[in-house]
């Protein structure tokens, strides 16, 4: 059974434009703006890259509709923590929540923060000197303004976003005008650049979609989840389907296959092209903007599963507290800010991440495994049920099973060490559990 306590005196203040939202920012990054030649590298023409964004776009879609229908089973606060402890048992929940909390959600915001300090120093002419300040700046910033209220910290993200869909038509509107006046052939093959093939491609393209499952840490607060939930995930996955086919088919347009392929800023690129000096300082300014309402949904939902491990006894008791007036997990929050300013500090956010990456996407396949659990042994009435089940869960979980598999692969020490930290999660979970059944004595 779950424990509805997860997510009592949590204010549903989240509507279904909010949330949509919540699912574009919790994806878009500066990925977007800044690595696409990576995947072009590994194409042999416009054609199969494009055709690889859209495909992973569906298969990330697929993955989101399966979380849609697990969000309605259970709208409370924790997302896929929530799923594995009930489906598997407490242990794969606590080894979830060590890894992410530890590496993944910490790492990724010290990492983005870091890219945000970076493009903001450029977009303003700040000195070099000025990034560290900047970095703890923008998580502190995201933090705070969280500690106020869902409905403070959903507008502000609602702005954020909005100016990142805003960047990314700016920068489509100039790829397609520039291409109206000597574009490059949209579609061409590109032998010389055909690289590790199709499936090569597929690895950095998922991950820049991955961070869909953001929306459910925060189903609690979700207002008519069983309704709001799915619709917000298909809306939102149309919005960033359509936002990166979109810019690549502005980069193919300006640059060209072989272009982007050698391109390490495609975004800046294209606007320096429209616009000179200006443009790029624009682009700058739209990428610090893009990275820090995605490191603002990382913290807010990290601190959410911070929470509710807390309410079952395998995080500090005190972590699960909710503000009296503003029901936020302040403490939370504001733990697992203070663990990203470290990180970014010590400057060890990006080794912490690449040794753990892989973890993204493999909890993503745990919990869309979860939902076979979830329809043998809770068959009551829902809203929303994934189509097309079991072949698209599976083809959702064999997918990235195979991409798991690749990355060790490619980075088997970096894997290794990810796996070692899930693994040493094992005897922590031990020490706490004795010590919480110890406390309840």
């Amino acid at each position: 059974m779950h424990d509805s306590s997860l997510s009592s005196g949590y204010l549903r203040r989240l509507r279904l434009w909010d949330a949509a939202l919540i699912v574009v920012g919790g994806i878009v990054g500066g990925g977007i703006f800044l690595n696409p030649g990576i995947a072009a590298q590994r194409t042999g023409s416009g054609l199969s890259l494009l055709s690889m964004w859209v495909g992973a776009g569906v298969l990330t879609l697929i993955g989101a509709l399966c979380y849609a229908e697990l969000g309605a089973r259970r709208p409370q606060t924790g997302g896929s923590y929530v799923y594995l402890r009930e489906a598997f048992g407490p242990l794969p929940g606590f080894l979830f929540g060590w890894t992410m909390l530890l590496v993944i959600y910490s790492g990724s915001s010290a990492a983005v923060a870091t890219i945000f300090a970076s493009y903001a120093a450029a977009a303003f002419g700040l000195p070099p000197g000025m990034a560290l300040p900047l970095t703890v700046g923008a998580l502190v910033f995201v933090g705070g303004i969280n500690l106020f209220g869902m409905k403070l910290g959903a507008q502000v993200q609602n702005l954020f976003t909005l100016l990142k869909l805003l960047a990314v038509a700016v920068l489509v509107a100039s790829g397609l005008y520039l291409a109206g006046v000597g574009g490059q052939p949209l579609l061409a093959a590109d032998p010389a650049h055909a690289g590790a093939g199709f499936l090569g491609a597929t690895l950095p393209v998922l991950f820049a979609y991955s961070g869909f499952t953001n929306l459910n840490n925060l189903a609690g607060e979700v207002s008519e989840p069983q309704r709001t939930l799915p619709r917000a995930m298909f809306i939102g996955m149309l919005l960033v389907i359509a936002a990166y086919v979109l810019v690549n088919v502005a980069y193919l347009a300006v640059l060209g296959h072989a272009g982007l392929a050698t391109s390490t800023a495609p975004a800046a690129d294209v606007m320096d092209r429209m616009a000179g000096p200006l443009g790029a300082k624009l682009i700058a300014l739209g990428i610090a903007i893009s990275t820090l309402g995605f490191c603002n949904i990382t913290l807010v939902a990290g601190a959410r599963v911070l929470q509710a491990m807390g309410a079952d006894g395998l995080f500090f008791h005190s972590v699960a507290r909710l503000h009296p007036t503003y029901r936020t997990p302040n403490l939370a929050l504001l733990l697992l800010v203070g663990w990203a300013i470290v990180l970014a500090l010590s400057g060890t956010y990006g080794q912490l991440l690449d040794y753990a990456t892989f973890g993204d996407w493999l909890a993503s396949a745990a919990g869309v495994a979860t939902l076979f659990w979830y329809r043998r042994h809770d068959a009551g009435a829902l809203s929303f049920r994934m189509p097309g089940y079991p072949w698209l869960p599976l083809l959702f979980i064999g997918i990235v099973a195979f991409v798991v598999v690749m990355t060790i692969g490619d980075s088997p020490r970096n894997a290794g060490i990810g796996a070692l930290i899930m693994l040493a999660g094992v005897p922590v979970y031990a020490v706490w559990r004795r010590l919480f059944s110890q406390a309840r004595a």
